[in-house]
């Protein structure tokens, strides 16, 4: 219920600052990422069988991207962003049958805005790398994957975001973008199944296209 609340939140957020944006000279971006999310195994604390490796799926997973550039030159351009990213289903395998310690799903909400640099931004073709921070929620199964009452809660933490990615301009002010971000966010709550870890890496890898106006 939160993770819905929080996502409503920020639609509304990101129409306010397009909407205030419509008149500006194609210093605004808005767009859209089709891609996958990859979380690496994590062993349970104390584990010695197989049945102890907590295995993620890769989950399909979108984001929304508003930004506004506040510096233009030929060789770089500075913009501030905001990236919605929200991973829906990530199904989760971990402990064994009559030895239920997980969830079997959980989904993902990351909030963060940040700060994006291009080089060669009046080209057809230009790289570029982001740096920030926001907030991530993480919702998760009330069952356990082999039945039971889930004890384990969602979470939201602070995000740091790193990303680096490629623009290619293919008709007028369409463009489309291949991107990598890392979301490293707080480690989901498992309360049957310490990791040990407080924080996780969750890659993002998707493409898609943005509209400059």
């Amino acid at each position: 219920m939160l993770g819905k609340r929080l996502g409503v939140a920020v639609v509304i957020v990101l129409t306010v600052l397009v909407a205030s944006a419509v008149a500006q000279d194609e210093k605004n971006e808005l767009g859209g990422i089709l891609g996958r999310t990859f979380i690496s195994n994590q062993g349970i604390t104390g584990g010695t069988d197989p049945g102890t490796i907590i295995a993620f799926g890769k989950g399909l997973s979108f984001d929304v991207e508003y930004a506004r550039r506040f510096l233009v030159t030929p060789v770089y351009a500075v913009s501030g962003e905001v990236v919605l990213m929200y991973n829906k289903d990530e199904d989760i395998n971990g402990g064994s049958y009559g030895f239920a310690v997980i969830p079997p799903q959980l989904s993902q909400l990351f909030v963060t805005p940040a700060a994006r640099v291009n080089l060669f931004p009046t080209t057809a073709v230009s790289p570029w790398i982001s740096v920030g921070g926001g907030f991530g929620h993480i919702s998760q199964s009330s069952q356990l994957l082999y039945g039971g009452t889930n004890p384990g809660t969602s979470s939201t933490s602070a995000v740091f975001e790193g990303g680096l990615g490629l623009d290619v301009k293919v008709w007028r002010k369409l463009s489309i973008r291949g991107e990598v971000r890392d979301f490293w966010s707080g480690a989901v709550d498992f309360p049957l199944a310490p990791t040990g870890k407080s924080r996780q890496h969750n890659f993002f890898v998707g493409g898609g296209a943005f509209w400059r106006f």
